[in-house]
């Protein structure tokens, strides 16, 4: 048989046999370059849809400039303080006078008073003052009823407190608005001048007032106080304050301190109306013979108007 005659039939199936085969190869091989063909389009920038003169306005986030708030801060309060009740003793060469007097006694001889305290803060580091000066007319008090002295007498009163003090802040600055859970506590460390001027008399048998003498000292302590506050919804302010101060450094005795717990209104953005209960004492002693010093105890109420900016 002839040899192109014999190669004819087996061709169509030499075609046939790798079709299959061939078919897969062109499927799995095409599809990635498929895929490279038409490449995924990511979607389009907001921004860049945007016109132009917008698009040079838009800056990330991230880049844009903090506005740094003031470092600075400061306060201005002026409030008064009624004693609802004061007891004390005044010493002068050993001469004791005792007194207890009620707030509506004490009104009408009340000659002069002024009060302030103010703060400045430069980021949590700041100074603190509190100032108050009040003067009294002659009020009765009890004196030792012996020889020529009928048991009574009269104390006119000066006194006068000045505060000094550094102070350190913990937690958020003091504002009149705030969140509630928003809170400060500011320790302080400083000094205290106190100024004493107490003028005694006692009332002899016939009704006559007899002086004996005035005790006028003016001497410095050490003082060691915090104050605090918590913001219990955003205009109403749980506030406190405890000082103590002398530490007996200035006679046998020299202590004095305040203890005040009272709450805090915002009225507008920037000022606070104040009412709180406040607890004061001192008591001083030169320990000399005869001695001289006086106590002072008063609790009462305080009102004020606070001033944060």
């Amino acid at each position: 048989m002839d040899a192109s005659h014999q190669a004819t039939p087996s061709l169509p199936f030499i075609r046939r046999r790798p079709c299959l085969p061939a078919l897969l190869m062109l499927l799995f091989s095409g599809a990635p370059a498929a895929l490279r063909a038409e490449p995924m389009r990511a979607a389009p920038d907001p921004v860049d849809s945007l016109p132009v003169d917008v698009q040079q306005l838009s800056i990330p986030v991230s880049d844009q400039p903090q506005s740094d708030a003031n470092p600075w801060a400061w306060t201005a309060e002026i409030y008064g303080f009624a004693p609802l009740r004061t007891t004390g003793d005044t010493t002068v060469r050993g001469f004791t006078v005792e007194s207890d007097v009620t707030l509506g006694e004490a009104l009408p001889l009340l000659e002069f008073g002024a009060a302030l305290r103010g703060s400045v803060e430069h980021e949590r580091l700041g100074l603190l003052t509190d100032l108050s000066y009040v003067r009294l007319g002659a009020e009765k008090v009890r004196t030792g009823r012996y020889g020529v002295f009928s048991g009574s007498g009269e104390l006119t009163t000066i006194q006068g407190l000045y505060d000094l003090a550094v102070r350190y802040r913990f937690g958020d600055r003091e504002t009149a608005v705030g969140r509630p859970g928003q809170f400060s506590v500011i320790p302080y460390a400083g000094l205290r001048l106190v100024q004493a001027e107490l003028g005694v008399s006692a009332e002899l048998l016939n009704g006559r007032q007899q002086p004996e003498g005035t005790l006028d000292r003016t001497w410095v302590q050490p003082l060691l106080g915090t104050q605090a506050g918590v913001f219990l919804s955003p205009r109403l302010q749980l506030f406190a304050r405890a000082d103590i101060g002398g530490f007996g450094l200035s006679g046998s005795d020299d202590l004095s301190g305040n203890a005040q717990l009272g709450l805090a209104y915002a009225v507008g953005n920037s000022t606070q109306l104040r009412l709180s209960w406040r607890y004061f004492g001192i008591n001083y002693n030169n320990g000399g013979s005869p001695d001289n010093g006086f106590s002072s105890y008063q609790n009462g109420l305080e009102a004020g108007v606070k001033v944060l900016f």
